[in-house]
C-alpha cells in the first residue's frame, strides 16, 4: 500500500490539492467538491499570510499542513480499503451515491474537518502552553472563512439555482441540515485544541476518539435531518444538473483578486 500524501508548508497543501482535484475531476468522484471547496478556502489564507495578516504566517503554514495532512490520510484510508476516521467514513461513503445534494457532500466535509481535525492538528502543531500563542492568528482564520464561503455562495447559486429561494423559506439550509455554523464550529474546535494540548498522550487518544463520534452524529444528521428539510433536498436534487466533473470545476474556480 502506498503511503498517503504528506504535506509541510500550505505551498505542498496546495499542489497536493491540486492533485486530489484534478484526479476527482478524471474519475468523476464526488470526493473532489470538498477537495475543491478545501483547495479555494487554501488559496485565501495563503494570500493571507503572503500579506503579513498573521502573527506567525511560517507557523500558519506549519498548521495548514498539518490540518491538510488529517484529511489527506483519512482520504488515502478510504480510497485504499483501509479505516478512516468515523466521520470521514461517512462523508466518502456518502460519495459512493448519488442521494445526497451537493451542499450536503460540502457540510459532511467541514464538519469531518473542523469538528475533528482541527483541534488536532492546532494541538500537534502548538503542545503545551504553545497553544496560547496560537489565540490572535487562529481566529482570524474567521474572516479569511468567511469571504471565501461567501464566494462559495456565487457557484452554488449556479449549480444548486434553487437553493437560494430555500434560503428564504426555510433559513439557511444548511444550517437546517446539521444545525452547522462554521464560526461556532471553529469556537470550539479552538476549546477542544487547548484541552488536547495540555494532555497525556493517552488521554489526547481518547479525546480524539469522543470528538469523532461528535462529529460523526453531526454527520448522521446531515444525512437523515428532520423535516421539513428533506422535502426541500428533494427539490435541490430535482434541479442539479451539472455532472460530477463539471461542479467540481465550478467550486474550484480561484476566487477573484
Amino acid at each position: 500500500m502506498t503511503a498517503p500524501r504528506h504535506t509541510e508548508t500550505i505551498e505542498d497543501v496546495l499542489a497536493v490539492l491540486r492533485e486530489v482535484v484534478d484526479e476527482a475531476v478524471a474519475g468523476a468522484r464526488r470526493t473532489g467538491y470538498f477537495a475543491a471547496l478545501y483547495r479555494q478556502i487554501t488559496v485565501a489564507v495563503a494570500r493571507a499570510i503572503e500579506d503579513g495578516a498573521f502573527d506567525d504566517g511560517e507557523r500558519m503554514s506549519r498548521l495548514d499542513a498539518a490540518f491538510a495532512n488529517r484529511y489527506l490520510e483519512a482520504l488515502h484510508a478510504w480510497q485504499t480499503g483501509g479505516e478512516p476516521s468515523r466521520s470521514w467514513r461517512t462523508a466518502f461513503r456518502a460519495c459512493d451515491h448519488d442521494r445526497p445534494v451537493l451542499v450536503q457532500h460540502l457540510v459532511l466535509g467541514v464538519n469531518a474537518h473542523i469538528n475533528l481535525d482541527l483541534a488536532v492538528a492546532a494541538a500537534r502543531t502548538c503542545p503545551g502552553r504553545e497553544i496560547d500563542g496560537l489565540k490572535h492568528d487562529f481566529d482570524l482564520v474567521n474572516g479569511v472563512l468567511a469571504r471565501g464561503l461567501a464566494e462559495l455562495q456565487t457557484a452554488l447559486a449556479d449549480l444548486s439555482p434553487l437553493l437560494g429561494v430555500l434560503d428564504v423559506v426555510l433559513g439557511h439550509i444548511d444550517e437546517q441540515i446539521v444545525g452547522f455554523d462554521v464560526r461556532r464550529a471553529r469556537s470550539e474546535a479552538w476549546e477542544a485544541a487547548v484541552l488536547l494540548a495540555r494532555q497525556r498522550p493517552d488521554a489526547q487518544e481518547a479525546m480524539v476518539k469522543m470528538l469523532d463520534r461528535y462529529a460523526n452524529g453531526l454527520a448522521r444528521a446531515v444525512l437523515a435531518p428532520p423535516f421539513p428539510v428533506p422535502a426541500a433536498l428533494e427539490l435541490l436534487r430535482a434541479t442539479e444538473r451539472a455532472d460530477v466533473p463539471e461542479a467540481i470545476r465550478r467550486l474550484d474556480r480561484p476566487p477573484d483578486p
